[in-house]
């Protein structure tokens, strides 16, 4: 929409006038319905950069017309107009810049040139991007805006989705973060390469991505669309995207992700502070086992977010598992802890019985370990930390999650962490239970706070079992050694985070100020060791579990 200060604009969902000054004010948004009106390449760029930071990046690129195509009118005819009408030599701008003071390589696709479709010339300049950011080594932003790709160039348009593949994932083996802004709309050719690959995809509100778009699909297959089909929320529900954000914090959201996720070679090291963990059980009274599994699952306790929240500076929750899954029973993002950027993951429970039930009461389904393993792939790719909250009962029991395939997510989460290039700390913050606590489990150092609990089952679950009396759940609980005093005498866990008198609970700051000392304390003793050094470490902790000293006879 293209619109003078002075003038009155007609907003195409509402049909309502809305003042010029003011629409431009709104960054092009209609004030009344919150309808994203589409901006050019150039009115991105601004809105993105910095003031004072934009340079463009004019890579000399020619528009090619290998089948001399002609419908109603020639192909080169087409061209010629789009390139009279918007000024740009094809539907993509790139330039470099900062946002929020964190340099990038930004390349903006405009949907005024044909469409946004994607030909040879597109393909070209998202690659070009791509390669400069990586010469750089600087974060690659891409805003997509598509129809699809462009038919007058044949197979040539469809070979630019390998390509600008390729070039993403030669930024995945460097390292070099990407992100997508998703607009209104992007189809095809587009949403199936470079749009849908980077690692972080962000869209506006109500922006529409998919393959084939509405109309292909009704007129193919004759299927009726459920209301919102395609949109940024739709898609967000089902796990395909991370994030949606109104055009007036995509610029502050860009920027914390950067912060948190970015290269920081000048960051000074972490001060040191003094270690709260306790690494012996003198001075922990012998709590009855029972009443500790019964605290550990106190709804007082503080969650994932909550930490998330007091320990974390500019924290980004990042959502979805790309398969088709938002589950939400796991939680994971990028912050800043004591300056230092990691990557937080952990069992999100809740504080009240609504919250419980909205969050499966913390039991995972398959799409949540497989999003806690594409976090800790990113964590790796960009050199984060990765810290791990553990609190739940276990991993869903269900038909669905038994289709969807748990035992694979779990038994894939715990191959991936074992290898991981960067330092890992998980702590059981609550209730560890089973294979569905340990998939979030395999770190460098493993601590538990004073009243939590972790074992290979539920107290309920083993009576049930063995005594085939659910009464005996207090026995159970007591023979498992499910509490912090004997984990840490077994060797499972290297220590204890101390807990306030009466347990750590959400509103006490000084649960929040031993967890930030003791994780980043973990995380200074890791900080700097080779990664290979790291996974050995990793693989020989693991490997000690059941080692005995002796050696049987027979065996020597």
């Amino acid at each position: 929409m293209t619109i003078e200060p002075t003038e009155w604009a007609l907003c195409p969902q509402c049909r309502q006038l809305v003042y010029g000054r003011k629409l431009l004010a709104n960054m092009h948004v209609c004030p009344i319905c919150g309808k994203h009106n589409a901006l050019t390449g150039p009115q991105r760029v601004d809105q993105l950069l910095d003031p004072g930071s934009v340079e463009p990046l004019d890579f000399p690129v020619a528009t090619v017309d290998p089948l001399n195509f002609v419908d109603a009118r020639p192909y080169a005819d087409r061209l010629a107009e789009a390139r009279a009408r918007t000024g740009l030599q094809d539907a993509v701008i790139c330039a470099a810049g900062t946002i929020g003071g964190h340099p990038v390589v930004l390349a903006v696709m405009d949907f005024r040139f044909l469409g946004g479709s994607l030909g040879a010339a597109v393909g070209e300049l998202i690659v070009r991007a791509a390669e400069t950011a990586l010469r750089s080594r600087t974060p690659l932003i891409i805003v997509t805006a598509s129809g699809g790709a462009r038919m007058q160039e044949g197979a040539i348009a469809l070979m630019q989705m390998a390509k600008t593949s390729a070039a993403l994932r030669r930024l995945d083996d460097a390292g070099v973060l990407t992100i997508s802004l998703i607009t209104d709309p992007t189809f095809g050719g587009v949403a199936a390469s470079f749009a849908t690959l980077c690692d972080v995809l962000v869209a506006e509100p109500r922006a529409r991505l998919g393959f084939a778009g509405p109309r292909v699909i009704q007129q193919t297959i004759g299927q009726v669309l459920p209301e919102g089909f395609q949109t940024a929320e739709f898609l967000l529900e089902r796990g395909l995207i991370d994030l949606v954000k109104p055009r007036s914090e995509v610029r502050p959201t860009l920027a914390r992700l950067l912060a948190a996720a970015g290269d920081r070679p000048d960051a000074a090291a972490p001060v040191a502070v003094p270690d709260p963990v306790r690494r012996e059980t003198a001075g922990f009274e012998v709590t009855d086992s029972w009443a500790l599994v019964r605290g550990a699952r106190a709804l007082t306790r503080p969650t994932t977010l909550d930490y998330a929240a007091q320990l974390l500076d500019g924290f980004e929750e990042l959502h979805g598992d790309r398969v088709g899954e938002e589950c939400p029973a796991v939680v994971g993002g990028v912050g800043q802890l004591a300056g230092q950027p990691v990557m937080l993951i952990g069992h999100q429970k809740g504080h009240d019985a609504a919250e419980l039930t909205a969050r499966g009461f913390g039991m995972a389904t398959p799409g949540g370990y497989r999003k806690a393993a594409r976090l800790m792939r990113l964590a790796a790719k960009c050199g984060l930390p990765v810290v791990t909250l553990i609190d739940t009962p276990g991993a869903y029991p269900g038909i669905a999650a038994e289709e969807g395939g748990q035992a694979v997510a779990i038994a894939e989460n715990l191959r991936l962490m074992v290898g991981l290039p960067v330092p890992v700390v998980a702590v059981v913050t609550g209730e560890g239970g089973s294979g569905g606590a340990l998939a979030l489990g395999v770190a460098d150092e493993v601590l538990i706070c004073a009243n939590a609990i972790y074992s290979v089952i539920s107290p309920e679950g083993c009576s049930s079992i063995l005594w085939k009396d659910p009464a005996a759940a207090p026995l159970a609980a007591s023979l498992l050694r499910l509490d912090a005093c004997g984990l840490l005498e077994l060797g499972v866990v290297d220590g204890i985070v101390p807990e306030p008198p009466g347990g750590a609970r959400t509103g006490d700051t000084a649960m929040y100020d031993t967890m930030r000392a003791a994780l980043g304390s973990a995380l200074q003793r890791l900080r700097g060791l080779d990664r290979e050094v790291l996974v050995e470490r990793r693989h020989e902790r693991f490997r000690r579990f059941g080692v005995s000293d002796a050696v049987p006879a027979g065996l020597g």
